[in-house]
């Protein structure tokens, strides 16, 4: 095992287009760590950088203390699973599994124990001699994860690897990666663009955009606390509402609404406020802001139902119980606690 440091990273293609832009990131011994954004931002060539897969234009990448900016990857110690599989078709499982270890050199009784121990962790004993043609998605998956944790590396690196899996097996994976992850604790990134999924597994999110961090933190923190207009609208499902409001004399003025907010929160005359849809309540205390939402449509989940609406013509969404009663129109409520400011120019956060 070991950690990595990632110390002003940049990778720029010819032609000047600047896909990472400086990222600088400690990832601690042991650590499950997702790199999540839109496509585009940058997140899976920070991954193939650290996997020794694209060439650095400046700055150092260490694993376990060692610079491994000019090492090929097999000289990483760095295992990498990726969202096609990347299994051998002629092989059997077993072979599949064996190939790296055959290629080290290692004595055949180690590499059978090995492989045999490993797929017992990931119940794929019975498909050992099958070759990946006759194996569903999930269980390719399972043999791919496989030959990475059967070299024992210091570090492993997931490239969007649940990505081709139907919903309900991506879930089922999801769970079993960080159960393995825990288990064996292996220092571990994992690139996504799915946020649920990030923040299922991680210890710490990595929040990109346009080849930028945005925010680091537990997924709690950075769903409780967005850094900014970006984070609050890409963490979360259904996203944080944002909408603009005026400031007047130490209240933000939205539609027939005032909030209170501290005068010194903010220098314009506008400003973005958020509120994440379970916040907006059908019944708040005496503090609580009231907003008449003129509903455009529902969505029946089951357990809960997203009232769509308008509020001063702006967009809304309310996350609302499946019995409460709706017409045209909908109070809700949002206490000054769940309230999220920003800087409109900036998407900064204020409070």
């Amino acid at each position: 095992m070991a950690a990595i440091e990632l110390s002003d990273v940049r990778k720029t293609y010819p032609g000047g287009f600047e896909a990472v832009k400086g990222i600088s990131l400690p990832i601690r011994d042991g650590e499950f760590v997702v790199l999540v954004g839109p496509s585009g931002c940058g997140k899976s060539t920070l991954l193939r950088m650290i996997a020794g897969l694209e060439r650095i234009t400046s700055g150092t990448v260490k694993i376990a203390n060692r610079v491994v900016n000019n090492l090929e990857p097999m000289q990483r110690d760095i295992a990498m699973v990726f969202q096609n599989y990347a299994l051998y078709p002629h092989m059997t499982v077993f072979q599949n599994l064996a190939y790296g270890l055959k290629n080290r050199g290692m004595a055949k009784s180690e590499i059978d124990i090995r492989v045999d121990e490993v797929a017992r962790i990931l119940e794929i004993e019975p498909y050992l001699a099958r070759k990946p043609r006759a194996l569903s998605g999930g269980q390719r998956q399972r043999v791919a994860m496989g030959r990475a944790i059967v070299r024992e590396p210091a570090a492993f690196l997931f490239d969007e690897p649940l990505s081709n899996l139907d919903a309900k097996l991506r879930i089922q994976m999801r769970g079993e990666i960080k159960q393995l992850q825990k288990r064996l604790g292996t220092t571990s990134v994992y690139v996504t663009h799915d946020q649920l999924e990030a923040m299922t597994l991680a210890d710490r999110l990595v929040v990109l955009n346009t080849g930028e961090i945005e925010q680091i933190g537990t997924p709690l923190d950075i769903y409780r606390r967005p850094a900014t207009t970006f984070v609050a609208a890409f963490i979360g499902s259904p996203a944080m509402n944002l909408v603009k409001a005026h400031r007047r004399s130490g209240a933000a003025v939205f539609g027939d609404a005032s909030l209170p907010m501290a005068d010194d929160i903010a220098s314009g005359m506008e400003v973005t406020v958020g509120v994440r849809p379970e916040d907006l309540t059908v019944a708040g205390t005496k503090d609580a802001l009231r907003l008449t939402l003129k509903i455009a449509y529902v969505e029946e989940l089951g357990a809960t139902r997203l009232v769509h609406g308008t509020v001063d013509g702006q967009n809304l969404v309310a996350s609302v119980p499946v019995d409460c009663p709706l017409g045209e129109t909908l109070e809700v409520h949002a206490e000054p606690s769940a309230l999220h400011f920003f800087d409109p120019q900036t998407g900064r956060r204020l409070n």
